[in-house]
């Protein structure tokens, strides 16, 4: 028999460490295990707008369990049935996003934990996470070691925030400024100010609640100003960019500076 796996990213988000992260939309366990080495604390594997689905994100944990990093999964709704798949694959972070009200994050709560609290069905025999029934007392142990994060990325999502952070069992919550902003508005605008007092403001909200605030933001002078606002969990930037950015680089460095980046304005992704 087996112990279970430590959260270590839940365990940091606690005492109120920050965890640096990347996003990974290439949806390759090779990508994922190449950045996994990288000194990130966390990597976010996207099925929300990147083409995963439960069996590409099953190929990227075991392709990063072996590094120091916590894979962060984030389906693609929050779907009580998808969220149970995602668990047994062996996740055990989920950040759901499009969580508008507390009603909301209260279920996405209960999808994550064993019954008698919550709905998350008990299939450990044919799951990954339990190691197929070989960790000793996993059905007992499981809940201890999920973290959920919410993601609020609308209007109404702001004016419910303070609800939301004080639901139980929600350990942090998630700014996504590109929503937001379009939400608010200015769409493609992150750095809008309206968008940053908004977003300030939320993380004030969040760890007011005693809950992790995090946010995605690939221009650096906006993530520090994040982390030094509270955020706690920082993505600071996404694996389709860099290889892009690089790649018209290193072609505008032989081409010419035509096919160079030219758009400096600041970026989520």
């Amino acid at each position: 028999m087996m112990n279970i796996s430590k959260n270590t990213f839940k365990a940091a988000l606690q005492p109120g460490e920050s965890q640096i992260g990347i996003w990974v939309g290439l949806a390759d366990a090779n990508v994922a295990e190449a950045l996994a080495g990288c000194g990130f604390d966390w990597l976010l594997l996207d099925g929300e707008h990147a083409p995963n689905d439960v069996r590409t994100v099953l190929e990227q944990l075991r392709a990063v369990a072996p590094y120091p990093v916590h894979p962060v999964v984030r389906p693609v709704q929050g779907d009580v049935a998808l969220i149970k798949q995602y668990l047994d694959v062996g996740a055990q972070t989920l950040l759901v996003p499009m969580i508008d009200t507390s009603e909301q994050a209260a279920l996405m709560v209960k999808a994550m934990r064993y019954p008698p609290h919550g709905i998350r069905g008990v299939g450990a025999a044919l799951a990954r996470a339990s190691r197929w029934n070989q960790v000793t007392d996993y059905l007992k142990k499981a809940d201890d070691e999920m973290c959920l994060l919410v993601q609020a990325e609308t209007t109404l999502a702001v004016q419910n925030l303070e609800a939301i952070a004080s639901v139980d069992g929600v350990d942090g919550v998630f700014f996504g400024p590109a929503d937001l902003s379009a939400s608010m508005g200015y769409r493609g605008q992150p750095a809008h100010p309206e968008v940053v007092k908004t977003i300030l403001e939320g993380i004030a909200t969040v760890r007011a609640a005693g809950k992790a605030p995090g946010i995605l933001m690939a221009d650096q002078k906006m993530a520090n100003m994040y982390l030094e606002a509270g955020a706690q969990f920082v993505a600071v930037g996404v694996d389709t960019t860099l290889l892009v950015r690089a790649a018209t680089d290193l072609a505008a460095a032989f081409k010419g500076p035509s096919n160079a980046v030219t758009d400096n304005s600041p970026k989520v992704y």
